[in-house]
């Protein structure tokens, strides 16, 4: 284990050494449940190597831990009839990769929240320049050649 994840929550549940309800597990993923849920089932994908982005993870960890994420949202799916399964990425407050899934129904507190992100994506003036014809053209010049 790297000595920057010594004190990380995930590393300890990974190294077997945290508590934790596990629900799926591979050889490079795991996933559980969340100790702070937004809602009844709301389970975290993580991967086992301390990788603070996902973006950072290797090809076969990408798909490890997209591939989990499938298998727990649609078995959140059979167990709690949602009206989807809401996935993001995370972090930023745990810097060990970790993706959410929150089985998620009409007007319950994630609704709430992407509803407002909406409302601010779609009306704000302060946003209104980066959906410009020319903003989007040069935001996909600037991605296209930062491959790496």
């Amino acid at each position: 284990m790297p000595a920057n994840s010594q004190a990380c929550a995930f590393c300890e549940i990974v190294a077997g050494r945290g508590a934790a309800h596990v629900v799926d597990e591979d050889a490079l993923s795991l996933a559980l449940l969340d100790i702070n849920p937004f809602a009844e089932g709301h389970c975290l994908v993580v991967s086992k190597r301390h990788v603070p982005w996902w973006h950072d993870l290797s090809d076969d960890e990408i798909v490890s831990v997209f591939l989990m994420a499938k298998r727990v949202a649609r078995r959140l799916g059979t167990a709690f009839s949602p009206e989807f399964v809401c996935m993001y990425a995370r972090g930023r407050r745990i810097p060990h990769t970790h993706i959410f899934l929150v089985p998620t129904r009409n007007g319950d507190v994630l609704d709430g929240f992407f509803n407002a992100m909406e409302r601010v994506q779609e009306s704000q003036a302060l946003l209104a320049g980066l959906k410009t014809p020319d903003a989007l053209k040069s935001a996909a010049a600037k991605i296209r050649p930062a491959k790496r």
